[in-house]
């Protein structure tokens, strides 16, 4: 398994916010969702299937993208041996300047500002527990300014945020679209060669990027590009991942529920709570608590509403934390701004490669 995205955290070119979009239209909406489904389907196909042509279609896509308003990215399915979820209590004096500095570090794939008693949440990926323990403790808990840390390891992942959807498209665009084919899934103990990692690294700062790019880019020929991305999609080695500024979806409220599910039945339940529409990500970890559950809501007040809806279906859960987003800074290796917009990609990569040099007092081993 190859538990790297990139060598490098290097940055790409920040996005052009010359034009910036304040609403999503309803058309806006179809073409995002069309592009969760398909990722990487032609420009015609996806008209087709919205009711515009394709020159429209690459056209409104490329406003949204420069503005930041979506995009497009891709990591492998096994991006790291090892995920884990982080909670930072930290001194409030210290939380501006902690984000900063975290966000830009290659492992810490996603970083929230939130409610509760960590004000910082990380999703962080490491090569092996060793390497988890050295970014935890001592990078981590490490930094001035941090007064403790919480640690969960993931130890199966039901739903990520490539499977969510908008729900603009009917039934029947979406089997359209997709022409009933089924996303390949992982195999066990089996993810991208070291050799697809310049190629990983071009997708996973725009997924959209033709063949030909591609293959300029990474500095190979078209044929093979095009037989690697085969073999990597048909395999389920990857994920395509189109994202957006959630407020301006109508998403606005990211809430986070840590569940304690007694006995056996916690991947029954996981699988339950993967289902609703609401989720973004659900996951059961060691601890506890034994399930991490985030979905997207329309309001503050849907989060009482969400969590009476999941104890209600599952009487014997007990929710022992939720905490709201205040602020997302990076989401799968973008960075945000306070309006959810991407401005940046950082390369996601497995502890203890990822530091960035300014953090030389804490240089990977």
């Amino acid at each position: 398994m190859q538990p790297l995205v990139a060598a490098s955290a290097a940055l790409s070119t920040p996005y052009d916010s010359g034009d910036p979009v304040t609403e999503l239209s309803e058309l806006d909406l179809s073409l995002i969702e069309a592009l969760q489904l398909q990722p990487r389907a032609s420009w015609s196909q996806i008209a087709s299937v919205i009711g515009i042509d394709a020159t429209t279609a690459a056209r409104r896509w490329r406003r949204l993208a420069d503005s930041g308003t979506a995009w497009m990215t891709a990591y492998p399915t096994q991006h790291a041996t090892v995920v884990a979820y982080v909670g930072l209590t930290c001194e409030v004096d210290a939380v501006e300047r902690l984000t900063s500095r975290i966000s830009h570090w290659g492992p810490v794939f996603s970083l929230e500002r939130t409610t509760g008693e960590n004000q910082l949440f990380l999703s962080v990926a490491a090569r092996d527990l060793p390497s988890l323990d050295d970014l935890v403790t001592r990078r981590l808990g490490g930094l001035p300014g941090v007064r403790s840390v919480q640690l969960s390891v993931c130890t199966a992942v039901h739903r990520e945020g490539s499977d969510w959807l908008m729900h603009t498209l009917n039934e029947r665009q979406r089997a359209d679209l997709t022409g009933g084919e089924r996303r390949g899934r992982p195999r066990q103990g089996t993810g991208p060669y070291e050799s697809d990692r310049r190629l990983l690294l071009a997708l996973g700062a725009d997924a959209r990027r033709g063949h030909a790019e591609l293959a300029r880019q990474c500095e190979l020929s078209e044929a093979t590009v095009r037989r690697r991305l085969r073999r990597m999609t048909d395999n389920g080695e990857i994920y395509f991942r189109c994202d957006l500024a959630q407020q301006l979806a109508g998403w606005p409220v990211i809430a986070t529920f840590r569940i304690t599910v007694p006995g056996p039945g916690v991947d029954t339940v996981a699988r339950a709570l993967a289902g609703l529409s609401e989720t973004r990500v659900c996951s059961t970890v060691t601890g506890t608590d034994n399930l991490l559950l985030s979905v997207w809501l329309r309001s503050p007040a849907d989060c009482a509403a969400m969590e009476e809806r999941i104890l209600r279906s599952h009487p014997g859960l007990r929710v022992s934390a939720r905490n709201l987003t205040l602020h997302t800074a990076k989401r799968m290796g973008r960075l945000l701004d306070r309006w959810g917009r991407a401005r940046t990609h950082v390369a996601i990569t497995a502890a203890p490669e990822g530091l960035p040099e300014g953090d030389a007092d804490i240089e990977p081993l």
